[in-house]
């Protein structure tokens, strides 16, 4: 069961990090259709998810961290987003301090000396 699991989460990694790094052509060899425009940025919060998706399912991991990973991508991604000017909607800058704030959260929570207080 763990090689299974391990290998579904190299599978979403490997995804997830195609996305971020060219997600056009991932789009056009998964999709058969071109990523352009908002797709392109919407396409790497994917890519971030199935890279996050893939740290939490791997064998001894938890969904803490996984989480962690993909609130810590999304706040460094949008955060360049909107320093380059690429895009920016109204809910852009909230989004990234909302996940600035929740990463800080989830890395406050997920030290070891935090996991023992809560401990039995």
């Amino acid at each position: 069961m763990n090689k299974m699991l391990a290998l579904a989460a190299l599978g979403e990694i490997a995804t997830g990090l195609a996305l971020l790094i060219v997600p056009a052509p991932v789009g056009r060899l998964l999709l058969g259709g071109e990523l352009t425009g908002v797709a392109i940025p919407v396409a790497r919060v994917l890519g971030i998810a199935l890279l996050s998706l893939g740290v939490a399912c791997w064998p001894g991991r938890t969904g803490l961290c996984g989480m962690l990973t993909y609130s810590a991508g999304v706040t460094l991604y949008l955060g360049y987003v909107g320093f380059a000017g690429i895009f920016g909607g109204i809910f852009l800058w909230p989004a990234v301090v909302l996940h600035a704030i929740l990463t800080a959260l989830l890395a406050r929570a997920s030290t070891p000396a935090r996991n023992k207080e809560t401990m039995p």
